[in-house]
């Protein structure tokens, strides 16, 4: 699949999930993953910033088997290399991680997506070839750390008539939090523990996708 393709797809998404092992309630992110999947999820994340390559590479290919076959975008955290080496989709890049120049010269077909914490980090983003912005942290999370602290849901409203790429938002989103993130324009709702951490992945995962669909289709 090509980037033009991939990008296609992304538009579609309703929920992202972003899966780290350490926030999965002591089970294995590769059965989330799966419960995810079951749920309808056609977008995912793979987050494992302290793990050594050999091990994250075996995770990544064991992930790409599984997006494959339900048909869903695959997106690695940070590592450029072990997505290109697991034939994922896509990567998601920090502001400290490789400048989105460098990854598309190495990587012209995946999806490249970055995080965005103001209006001028996502024009930014966009000036610099980003296949997608994300915004937040929208509330405040455990889940990520960043100097500008939460920046609240009506800098999505603020940012979003801007942008000519798709946006994401992410941070503390959980069904008590997401119908304020949908009423700023936000499309495309990134969540960690609202579904990696919750008794059943799969049922959460669905009530959110329900909850989003819902407002895009009242």
């Amino acid at each position: 699949m090509n980037r033009a393709a991939r990008t296609e797809r992304l538009r579609n998404a309703d929920l992202y999930v972003v899966i780290t092992e350490s926030f999965c309630a002591g089970r294995a992110s590769l059965d989330i993953l799966k419960q995810c999947l079951a749920a309808g999820t056609t977008l995912v994340q793979l987050r494992e910033k302290g793990m050594s390559d050999g091990p994250l590479l075996e995770l990544a290919h064991a992930w790409r088997t599984a997006t494959r076959e339900a048909g869903a975008l695959f997106i690695v955290d940070d590592r450029v290399d072990i997505a290109l080496a697991a034939q994922a989709d896509g990567v998601h890049l920090g502001q400290s991680d490789m400048p989105l120049f460098d990854a598309r010269r190495i990587a012209p077909e995946l999806i490249l997506g970055a995080s965005s914490h103001s209006l001028d980090e996502a024009l930014a983003a966009q000036r610099d070839d980003a296949d997608y912005v994300n915004i937040g942290p929208i509330f405040p999370t455990q889940t990520k750390d960043v100097p500008t602290g939460a920046v609240g849901p009506q800098l999505i409203a603020e940012i979003a008539p801007h942008l000519r790429v798709p946006f994401t938002c992410m941070g503390g989103i959980n069904l008590d939090t997401i119908d304020a993130v949908l009423e700023q324009g936000a499309q495309i709702a990134a969540v960690v523990t609202a579904v990696t951490a919750a008794e059943d992945p799969c049922a959460a995962a669905r009530l959110l996708r329900e909850r989003i669909g819902a407002k895009r289709c009242p």
